[in-house]
Formats: C-alpha cells, structure tokens, sequence
C-alpha cells in the first residue's frame, strides 16, 4: 500500500498544499492561512515543487508530472480536456463541453471543473465565461486573473 505524502509550499498567490504517493500528484489546493513551507520533501512530491517553482519563476510552460486525480469518469474526462489548454491560451466553458462532445454539458462541465483537485497542473483557470468574464474560480477569482496574467503577461509597447 502506497503511504501518502502531504507537504505545504508557499507560491506567490498562497500556500500550495501538495498530497500525492509514488502513484503521482493527487492533490495540489491553495490555502488562505500562511503555513509554513515544508522543511522535507518527500522524493515523490520533490519534481511537483521543482516544476512548480519554475512555473512561479516563468522558466516553465508546461508540467511533466504524472498525476492521479479521485473523481468520477466524467469528472476525469473534464479534467484530462483542461490538459489540452495550451499555456497562455484560454477556452470557454461552452468551447470545453463542445470539444467533450456535449454543448448541453455546459454545467455539469463547470461543475467538474470546479472540483478539480490538482490546482495549476490541471489549468482549470484557463477556462472563462463565453463572454470573456473570470467566471467562477474555487481558489478565488483574484487568483484566476493572477494566473491568466502570469501565463500572458502584458507586453509594453515602446512609445519612441
């Protein structure tokens, strides 16, 4: 039996706490209170908070962790979707429940994207409103908008 591994990791939008085993990344939240940064990390967990780093430091657009999500099929079948969404891109929900197949899946496909358990890795907030709103967000819409400016920072145009 696989021994789960919990550490916590401060990001410059809170603190990450990261679950997972030798099986993959389980779980990635972030947390409101101010925990301190784990002092161990275990060998399964040390690649996820390396990437992760990178991510924060912008040396990294795109995760190579392998990941082991608890949902139902079609909540990993939502989640595997988000995976497709490129770094910087965004996607409506309506474009998400249509690339699944479903354009009447649009709530069920929100709902499944609302409980993603792998913040960042699994881009959740690559997905807006049809009209270009930061439409719900579990971590926060400040957050969302932190992240989608992250990933597309804006480019000042030289006057002269």
């Amino acid at each position: 039996m696989q021994q789960t591994k919990t550490i916590y990791y401060k990001t410059p939008i809170g603190t990450a706490k990261i679950v997972g085993d030798n099986n993959g990344i389980q779980s990635i939240s972030v947390l409101d209170d101010d925990i301190e940064t784990s002092k161990e990390i275990p060998i399964c967990l040390q690649d996820c908070v390396l990437q992760l780093e990178e991510y924060f430091k912008g040396k990294r657009d795109h995760f190579n962790l392998t990941v082991n999500p608890k949902g139902t099929k079609f909540q990993i079948k939502v989640w595997k979707s988000l995976l497709k969404i490129n770094y910087g891109k965004t996607k409506s929900y309506l474009e998400q429940s249509k690339a699944l197949g479903d354009v009447k899946a649009i709530r069920a496909v929100a709902s499944a994207n609302g409980k993603n358990p792998i913040w960042i890795i699994i881009p959740c907030h690559r997905v807006i409103g049809s009209d270009g709103s930061l439409t719900g967000y579990a971590g926060g819409i400040w957050r969302k908008k932190w992240l989608l400016a992250h990933e597309n920072p804006v480019k000042q145009q030289s006057l002269f």
